[in-house]
């Protein structure tokens, strides 16, 4: 599991590529694995904690740091939306060359719609599918999730926001076709992360079953 784990190193804050399947945080629930136990056991120190959250299904970077102060001024950068991060994901459909979803998204927790806004770039046509870099200018649950599927492009492998019209996927590879690509610092730091070993080997299917003219 640590194989490509930690990505850097840079001061206090350590720059991780979390698989699908890891919680972030430590949960209730013992038996499901989380990041930082295992980022730890491959070499970061204790204490360490995490600067932002990522879903369960999905992969890619997470920011940490033993630090609370750093903590902190990430928390705060993340709030004001000054952290750009970029995300791959592949989705049913072929969408535009680009496109903003503005759109405010129901929030449990405050009882009440939040605004929202997505924008997202086509990188790649796969027969029926396409890849999109995605970059959330808000940061709500699931707001890349819930934003493709409402305007007919949902994520492959997403149980909880399906497509309508659900399609077969050569090759699935068992999970939520969504990476946290790369994140970019007010202070011009930029880090990204490989794609996970499964998403990669899925592109290099679909490219196989529809090369490009």
């Amino acid at each position: 599991m640590s194989d490509g784990l930690i990505v850097a190193l840079d001061g206090d804050l350590w720059i991780l590529n979390k698989p699908a399947g890891l919680l972030v945080h430590p949960g209730q629930d013992p038996s499901l694995p989380d990041l930082m136990a295992a980022a730890i056991a491959a070499g970061a120190p204790p204490g360490l904690a995490p600067c932002h959250r990522l879903d369960l299904e999905t992969s890619g970077l997470v920011l940490a740091s033993p630090d609370p102060a750093l903590r902190g001024q990430i928390g705060r950068w993340l709030a004001e939306g000054q952290v750009v991060k970029r995300y791959r994901a592949l989705v049913h459909g072929r969408t535009h060359k680009k496109g903003t979803v503005s759109r405010a998204l129901p929030d449990e927790r405050r009882g009440r719609a939040l605004t929202a806004t997505t924008r997202f770039r086509r990188l790649e046509w796969l027969g029926p599918f396409t890849l999109v870099s995605a970059r959330p200018e808000t940061g709500r649950k699931h707001q890349i999730r819930r934003h493709l599927q409402s305007i007919g492009h949902a994520i492959i492998g997403d149980v909880r926001y399906p497509p309508k019209h659900p399609r077969n996927v050569p090759a699935f590879p068992g999970r939520l076709w969504l990476h946290a690509a790369s994140i970019e610092l007010p202070d011009r730091r930029f880090f990204e992360a490989p794609l996970a070993p499964e998403l990669a080997a899925h592109l290099s299917v679909l490219r196989a079953l529809n090369p490009a003219p």
